[in-house]
Order: C-alpha cells, then structure tokens, then sequence
C-alpha cells in the first residue's frame, strides 16, 4: 500500500433508530442507521402489509382506458 493515501480506520460504534448498537470499523467517526437485524422486517419475521389496493384501482382509473 501506498503510504499517505489511505483515509483512517476507527473502531465505532453504530446506532440505529430502534436503538440498537453495534460495534464495527469505518472512516466515519459516528455511524446512524435507519434499520438493523434487530428491527428490520426480514430479521424479526414482523412484515408490515401496506393496503396498495387503493393505489392500483386509482391508476386502473386513471390509466386503464388508454389505447394504443
């Protein structure tokens, strides 16, 4: 490696929104996260549903009577 070019590495400790943290190395002094396996949806098995019914009936109406 070349001598001078290469930025820092610092042990810190990652915070998410849920308020979980973790320790990893960055260049970054202070890492915030908005999701983490503790609160993200694929890791706790908890998915939440949006109702996208509504939105694809307003674009069928919009949209849905357009002929090529």
């Amino acid at each position: 490696m070349k001598k001078d070019i290469h930025p820092e590495l610092h042990e810190v400790m990652a915070t998410c929104t849920c308020g979980a943290t973790f320790q990893t190395r960055s260049v970054e002094s202070n890492i915030k996260a908005t999701l983490c396996s503790h609160c993200h949806p694929f890791f706790t098995g908890k998915q939440k549903f949006v109702d996208t019914a509504g939105r694809i009936d307003k674009f069928k109406k919009k949209y849905g009577n357009i002929k090529k």
